[in-house]
């Protein structure tokens, strides 16, 4: 193919007498050229036989967006039976075939209310110096490196022991983390021992312990427990919060609190104590990275249009590095419910990761995808393993990383989950006083505990395997960046110096969803005090 340019498209549309509105369609022009695979010459001459049976159309980014939609709609419907004109097969860019829901689904019918959606490419959260960014990715040939911070993966790969935990096991991994965190407060804050929570004290004490319920209900002010760990006696003692101004609690929580228990059988807590831990890393170009989050198609069909659109979003701001995370075959999928489709859900998936490969082939951009607990055709346990990929789909730009797990992109730090976190801990937290909306809340327990998923015990849906657990679902230091998505509403926030992001779900049932980009660079400390590398970051609505 040659180069496509717009200077090209220009002297190819001053040939024909062709008008165009203004630079932007000329743009979009040549994203459908890169798209679709067609040369400067093939793409005008489509173009010319579309806007002479629609009598003449100037050329315009909505015009252009009509005269790609159509085409993708002859596409999704083309059978054996009626073949595909060589005109449409030009046009037919290789994802589209790939996820053409013939293929493997009865029903074929594109969503009406996503095609129809409004505010496309809208902003609707920035954050930083967004003024003036240019969202595009480094030069063709500079490489970005990317590698999982906590080395080999394999390990996730072995067999678990869902199912076939010993309580006892579990209850060492609980108390390691409580050891493990203790040490770690005991050393920031100066404390000298910790006390037994459960002993007669007429002095004020420090005691150590994990916050669980006196029932099996939900947390409530009246409620709480301080379980201590093993070297503080292993006993549970109830905790009256009505002294302190403010707390925001939830179970599993490992806690240090000082307070008075003078007759053995309830602690009077005055104080809590909580800390992070930071990095320094550093990195000298900034980054463009694009983050993106399932489900890919909308719930009332199969023809994975927003995958399509993001692929298109790829290719025109050609970011440095994608993060895709699952699912990419949804369980909750309306047609997946019903056993609706015609092929393998693992076929289906691979047909995904074929398309997105195929789709962004002349960015060059780096992709890194994340499993998640919605993915059919993968194992719903936690911590989750990577997804594997036959031979065919190799490919040095793909990175496969469990979740959770913590990711370097040029030595910065990115914390990456596809669970939903966020909605299961904001059902059980309960808090006083605190002034920070419920968000951030949520966020600063899970850098403070260094946990991906701090709540105990957990959902009925999280599948929970704690030996993998213990080693793969920690935060080994604060990142820089948490990506976080969820059901709730999408935002980009500042908590104790890590920029967390939800960069909503890309479809949220039949309409179309949001993604993120982020612009990062990352620099050296200011007097010790932790920089954020988060030059600048975006909600964008697909």
């Amino acid at each position: 193919m040659n180069q496509i340019t717009t200077e090209n498209l220009k002297s190819e549309l001053d040939l024909f007498a062709l008008t165009y509105k203004d630079d932007s369609a000329l743009d979009k022009m040549v994203e459908l050229c890169m798209c679709n695979r067609l040369e400067v010459n093939e793409m005008v001459g489509e173009w010319m036989a579309y806007s002479t049976n629609k009598k003449g159309l100037v050329i315009t980014v909505e015009n252009l967006e009509q005269f790609e939609h159509e085409g993708s709609q002859k596409r999704a419907l083309t059978t054996p039976e009626h073949p595909r004109s060589k005109r449409g097969a030009a046009l037919l860019p290789s994802p589209g075939l790939l996820l053409s829901p013939a293929s493997f689904s009865h029903s074929v019918t594109p969503s009406q209310k996503y095609n129809q959606r409004g505010g496309k490419g809208e902003v609707v959260v920035t954050f930083g110096a967004v003024q003036g960014t240019r969202w595009v990715g480094r030069k063709a040939g500079e490489s970005v490196q990317v590698e999982l911070l906590d080395g080999p993966e394999d390990s996730l790969r072995c067999s678990y022991k869902y199912m076939f935990q010993r309580l006892r096991d579990v209850r060492n991994v609980l108390t390691q983390k409580i050891e493990e965190l203790g040490e770690s407060l005991k050393s920031h804050f100066q404390i000298e021992d910790f006390c037994p929570a459960s002993l007669p004290a007429q002095d004020s004490i420090t005691v150590l312990g994990q916050v669980c319920c006196d029932s099996n209900g939900k947390l409530n002010a009246q409620s709480v427990l301080l379980e201590a760990g093993p070297e503080q006696g292993g006993q549970q003692v109830p905790v009256d919060l009505s002294e302190l101004k403010e707390y925001s609690l939830f179970p599993g929580q490992v806690v240090v609190m000082e307070g008075m228990n003078t007759t053995g059988r309830k602690l009077m807590v005055s104080k809590l104590y909580e800390r992070t831990n930071s990095t320094s890393l550093t990195v000298a170009e900034p980054v463009n990275v694009l983050v993106a989050c399932g489900p890919y198609a909308p719930s009332d069909s199969l023809t994975f249009d927003p995958l399509l659109d993001l692929i298109n979003v790829i290719v025109r701001d050609r970011p440095d590095v994608c993060i895709l995370l699952g699912p990419f075959v949804d369980s909750k999928h309306e047609q997946i419910e019903k056993a609706q489709v015609t092929e393998p859900f693992e076929a289906i998936f691979f047909r995904c990761v074929q398309s997105i490969l195929d789709g962004t082939k002349s960015v060059g951009c780096h992709l890194v995808f994340v499993p998640s607990q919605r993915d059919t055709h993968h194992h719903p346990i936690y911590p989750q393993p990577p997804f594997t990929l036959p031979n065919h789909l190799e490919d040095q730009r793909v990175t496969l990383v469990p979740d959770p797990c913590t990711l370097l992109i040029d030595g910065v730090t990115f914390g990456l989950t596809s669970t939903d976190i966020l909605f299961h801990m904001g059902a059980e937290e309960i808090s006083c006083g605190t002034g920070s909306d419920r968000f951030s809340r949520i966020l600063k327990h899970m850098l403070t505990q260094r946990s991906y998923y701090p709540l105990y015990p957990p959902v009925e849906e999280v599948n929970m395997d704690y030996e993998k657990f213990e080693i793969f679902a920690q935060m080994p230091l604060t990142p820089d960046i948490l990506i976080i998505p969820s059901e709730l509403r999408y935002f980009v926030k500042d908590v104790v110096g890590c920029v967390c992001v939800n960069p909503g779900r890309l479809t949220k049932g039949q309409v179309g969803g949001t993604y993120s980009r982020l612009l990062i660079q990352h620099s050296a400390s200011e007097d010790g005090k932790r920089v954020s590398p988060c030059l600048a970051a975006q909600v964008v609505k697909i």
